[in-house]
């Protein structure tokens, strides 16, 4: 058997040759002078070498060690060589298989799916922004308490729903890693009731109907931009999401028939919304048809081949001197369905005019098509008690 001095002594000649150890260990010396260990076993009537690694990096007892765990595979009915080579070939692919590369598969599926693309603007900068740090990692070696760290850092600023929404993000590229056998488990089942409940803030609105009427006497009295005040009177009269109204265009609208088509890559649910106008929608139309001549409704002050921005109907609401407390843009809808609600119109109705979509497939299409009437009732009585509301803060004010 091998002692210490031995291998230390041993010099490289003209050829390899071995030293010998016990039990098919060996180290081999090459006329470049390394000093290789070997490990030489027979498995299923066939003679095989095994290599162990470098003297003096593997020491003769961790050679010893490795020589015996292969003796103990083999004794298992394993060649322990292929098993080194499927080890090796998991190790290639949890590289490959990293957190970041299949969130980008993720990416490109919610793609395919058509999902919209403020969707795809936030999954993008849930997973590619704040998952960086797991970016990397191989997805098969991330652990609870890693992915608990990068929400934690998250929730640490004050953006607990962030933190919530980043958690489902990141589960949702774990499902994907589980159902393409890249992944066996999704560490976000784990974080369960981790995180602080997020705190619940609804968008500002008024739902007060003398209050509301002097909001649209401010909002026709705006010397702005305006689109800008066509764009709020309009998000006021069609109960639409403020995206929908800033990106509407004209081609979408029928003036003929009094009806708004929005496409369903535009909405929300990623189906089609059809939306009555009103008589005061209609005149409100005809009054700014002009103003623009290109594919946009509603365009920017900066250019007329851009829409409003994201912020510009917020911006004129402050400056017409309410806080963000008081009312937002998307706070419109919230207005209408509180005072809709209140004066008892048909609560089923109303879902249908704001387009919050019944998941019973049948049902949906059978509501679409039994609503539309009552949906032309509901927005035509919307604007006459915007007009009403209207009034009556004049009156008000006359008085005062």
């Amino acid at each position: 058997m091998l002692t210490q001095f031995v291998l230390t002594k041993a010099k490289p000649k003209g050829k390899p040759y071995k030293l010998t150890d016990a039990l098919g260990l060996h180290l081999m010396v090459t006329p470049s002078g390394a000093r290789l260990w070997r490990f030489r076993y027979r498995f299923a009537g066939k003679e095989n070498t095994l290599a162990l690694g470098a003297f003096p990096d593997v020491s003769l007892a961790e050679a010893r060690a490795k020589r015996d765990a292969a003796r103990k595979l083999l004794a298992e009915g394993v060649d322990p060589s292929q098993k080194r080579k499927a080890d090796m070939f998991t190790v290639n692919e949890a590289a490959q298989n990293t957190f970041g590369s299949i969130a980008a598969e993720h990416l490109a599926k919610l793609e395919a799916d058509g999902k919209a693309e403020q969707t795809m603007a936030k999954n993008r900068w849930l997973l590619e922004d704040l998952a960086a740090p797991l970016a990397n990692r191989p997805i098969t070696q991330i652990k609870p308490v890693e992915v608990l760290d990068v929400l934690r850092r998250i929730e640490r600023t004050g953006r607990r729903e962030t933190a919530h929404r980043l958690r489902g993000a990141i589960g949702s590229v774990f499902r994907l890693a589980i159902i393409t056998s890249r992944a066996e488990t999704d560490p976000t089942v784990a974080l369960r009731g981790a995180l602080l409940t997020p705190q619940t803030k609804h968008r500002a609105s008024i739902t007060d109907e003398r209050e509301l009427g002097a909001l649209m006497v401010s909002i026709d009295e705006y010397d702005g931009w305006p689109t800008l005040k066509a764009a709020l009177q309009l998000l006021a009269l069609t109960m639409a999401r403020p995206g929908d109204v800033r990106l509407a265009k004209r081609a979408e609208f029928d003036r003929a028939k009094a009806i708004w088509r929005i496409p369903a890559e535009r909405m929300k649910m990623r189906r089609p919304h059809d939306v009555p106008l009103s008589k005061q929608a209609i005149g409100l139309l005809e009054g700014i048809w002009d103003l623009s001549d290109g594919e946009l409704l509603l365009s920017s002050v900066s250019s007329p081949k851009k829409p409003l921005s994201e912020n510009a109907m917020n911006s004129a609401l402050r400056r017409m001197g309410y806080t963000k407390d008081e009312v937002t843009a998307h706070g419109f809808r919230s207005s209408a369905s509180t005072i809709l609600n209140e004066r008892g119109h048909d609560p089923e109705v109303i879902e249908a005019a704001l387009a919050h979509q019944d998941q019973n497939e049948i049902r949906r299409i059978y509501n679409r098509a039994t609503y539309w009437t009552k949906r032309v009732k509901l927005l035509q009585a919307w604007a006459d008690l915007l007009d009403e509301f209207r009034r009556t803060s004049v009156q008000v004010r006359k008085i005062a």
